[in-house]
Parts: structure tokens; sequence; C-alpha cells
């Protein structure tokens, strides 16, 4: 049995008035998804538990079988797992985003300012935030504060012997909003936010930052901190379920959890993280991967960068990229590999409407080559109708056990 996870991160949103009270997922044009709904078994998912904040690290720890209540510590750790840099007990790793704030001046010293204008930079190139990151960790870094360059404008800091209990807030909760309310707090805050008001400094007249504004491109003008933790203990699911996986992302923070998990990080020319990845590629990829691999977990950035900017018509077509190019690239392909069960589902919401993550249940659907395995209940895929099914993986962290083990028993006793 080939066993395949298909993500499309945020994908899940909210009935809106000018979809005709429809979500993203429900408007988009989804044959792939609708014929594995239809064909499959179709429900919902919990994958964020009562208490812990509904991002897509805690979500796909969940997916993948582990109970973030046990093992979640931070996003930053796992994001240090990717990029191989290893923590000592006491370290403390951050996810340091490059943003864009508003360009107010006290005289010749520029202030931290007053709203976030964009969390992303203006999803600046991996090239550009390289040269930046690197620049900082010479310019404000310290024998106890170091930075490390990722992909697009998610980086990493290392703050050694540092404080893990501070409160920092993601930088995609406050888009637009005033950013005193929600600088850190806590024991060792002003160590932090002093580096935000060094990374205001530098940034101001920094060359990357000079050619982006003389094209009309946001300026990276700060660093944001946030999602710090501790190195988590994880024991492999490769271990766990006696298999041996990979997974496929554009993302330190999913690559990081398929480390932790014990799952082969397999590379993707081209993919981005964004819009613009290679779908087509990441689908080839897993497909060849079963010549060695028994799971392989393809995870899909686009639809979550297109809910956090509120752009419905780019949600739209990022579901639809990811069904054709993704789902239907698989569907195509997987039968020539024998017995295969192929999932596809989302890790959280991110409705248009917040711009940024929700808890709610996502919408699954599991099909299988054994027939006797699938519910076929005709239907399409999206909220409503998975909600409507009465089949619900609660806590989320289940599912794994359900997806690689007797998943027929799983919609037999209608597991909640």
């Amino acid at each position: 049995m080939k066993y395949l996870i298909l993500l499309g991160d945020g994908m899940a949103d909210d009935p809106l008035a000018v979809l005709g009270n429809k979500t993203p997922l429900e408007y988009a044009r989804t044959p792939q998804m609708d014929r594995m709904a239809a064909e499959g078994t179709l429900g919902l998912i919990d994958t964020i538990p009562p208490g812990l904040p509904p991002g897509s690290d805690v979500a796909n720890l969940a997916v993948l079988g582990y109970d973030p209540r046990v093992c979640y510590t931070g996003r930053g750790p796992l994001e240090a797992a990717n990029m191989g840099i290893s923590l000592a007990p006491e370290d403390v790793a951050f996810r340091c985003n490059l943003v864009t704030l508003g360009s107010n001046k006290n005289g010749d010293r520029v202030e931290i300012c007053p709203h976030m204008v964009d969390f992303t930079a203006g999803h600046i190139s991996s090239a550009e935030a390289g040269r930046i990151i690197v620049d900082l960790d010479r310019a404000i870094g310290s024998e106890n504060f170091h930075f490390y360059p990722g992909v697009g404008y998610r980086h990493l800091l290392v703050w050694k012997g540092g404080e893990a209990e501070l409160t920092a807030t993601p930088p995609h909760d406050i888009t637009g909003k005033t950013i005193g309310p929600y600088l850190p707090s806590g024991r060792g805050a002003d160590k932090i936010i002093r580096l935000i008001q060094l990374s205001r400094d530098f940034l101001a007249d920094h060359p990357v930052n000079r050619e982006r504004l003389s094209r009309g491109l946001k300026a990276a003008n700060a660093i944001w901190p946030w999602g710090q933790g501790r190195a988590p203990r994880m024991q492999k699911i490769t271990e766990r379920f006696h298999l041996r996986g990979g997974v496929i992302s554009a993302v330190d923070l999913l690559n990081g959890i398929g480390v932790y998990a014990g799952l082969k990080v397999l590379p993707v020319e081209g993919a981005t993280g964004y819009t613009d990845t290679n779908y087509v590629g990441k689908a080839e990829k897993a497909l060849t991967a079963f010549s060695e691999l028994d799971l392989v977990f393809v995870h899909v950035e686009a639809p979550d960068e297109m809910g956090h900017e509120g752009n419905v018509e780019g949600k739209i077509k990022a579901i639809e990229d990811f069904d054709e190019k993704v789902v239907g690239t698989i569907l195509r392909g997987i039968p020539r590999l024998g017995d295969f069960r192929v999932a596809v589902l989302s890790d959280h919401p991110t409705p248009i409407r917040l711009k940024t993550h929700a808890a709610d249940p996502s919408p699954f659907a599991v099909l299988s080559s054994r027939e006797v395995e699938n519910q076929a209940g005709g239907i399409s895929f999206g909220e409503r109708n998975a909600k409507g099914t009465g089949n619900m993986i609660s806590p989320g962290h289940r599912f794994m056990e359900h997806f690689l083990g007797n998943w027929r028993r799983f919609f037999e006793q209608n597991t909640r």
C-alpha cells in the first residue's frame, strides 16, 4: 500500500456573500477533489486542540499523528530543524519575518511605527532577503543572538540561553493594525523589542531596500520575531508506523516537522511557497519518490497566502491550481503504483474575512484503490458537505492511525 497526503494549506474558509454564500473551496472548480469526495470518504478533521494557536505548525503536527498538546513547543525550533541549525536545550528559536512597517521618523532616528503594512515585505525574494539577513547578523547579531536566512520573508533568529515564555504575536494576525499592543511582552521581551528597533535603524537605508523602492516595491524595513520555542522531543512516525516516508514543501516549517518525524525532505525546483510555485513538479516528485518510499506528504502553501492577503480571486485560483496540477496529476499517475490511499485536506481555515487562521475543523477526503474502503457518498468536496457526512476525526492527531491502519473501520464506526 502506498500512502499519499495532499495538503492545501488554509484552503478551508467561511461563506462569502460575494460568492453567493459559498466558500472559496465550494465556489472553485475542483473536479479532482470532488471525485475523491464522491468516490471515497468525506469528513471533517479537527486539528487545533483547545488553547493552542490555530497555526500551520500545530495543525500539521496533528495531521502527521502528533498530539500538539504533548510535543508542541513553538514554530521556530521546527523551522530550525530543516535549516540544519542545532539547538542546545537552553536555546530558543524564533521565526523571524522580514516585514514592512510604516515609515515615521523622529529627527534622525527611525522609530517603531504604528502599523503593520505587510508581514511578507511584499513577498521579498529569497535572494534579496538572504542579503538582508546576512547583513543584519553582522550588524546587530551578537554572541547571544544569531540570524539565519530562510525562504522568502521567512527567516530564523536563535537566542542562546534565551527566554521562551514571552508572548509574541504572529505578524499575519495584525496586518493594518497598530503594532504597539502586539509588541512582545513578558520576561526578556525588552531584548526582542530592542532588536526590532535596531533592525529599523539598520534597514532604513539598506541597498536592497533602495533597489526595491526604486522598482516600486515594498521595503523590508524591520524584523518581527515570533513563534519561539525550545527543541521539542518527538518520536519519528517512520518508527511508530514502521514505514519509509518523505515530505515535499517549499517552507522550512513543514520540512522541519518532516525532519523531526523522520521523513526525507524531497526538494522540488521552482517550489516557492506562493502562487507561482511548481505545482506539477511537486506531484511528479511524489510519484517518483514511491520507488523507495511508502508515504509521501505534499504541502502547498498558496491558498493560505491568499487567505492572509484577503484575496478572494487569488484564493480561488490557488485552490483550482492545487486541484488540477497537484491532485489531478496524482490521480492520473498513482494507479500504476498498485494499492494506494490518497488523502486531500486543509490543515485549518484561513478565512478571507479574518486574513488569518481559524481553529474550526476542515474538510478531508480519502480515496482508496480498494473499493471496500470507500464510502462513495457521491457528493462534492467542501466544508458543508463534509460536515453533513457526520464523519469527524477529533482530535485530529488520530487521523494518521486511521489513514495508515484500518481505514474502513473509521467510517464504519463513525469515529468522533
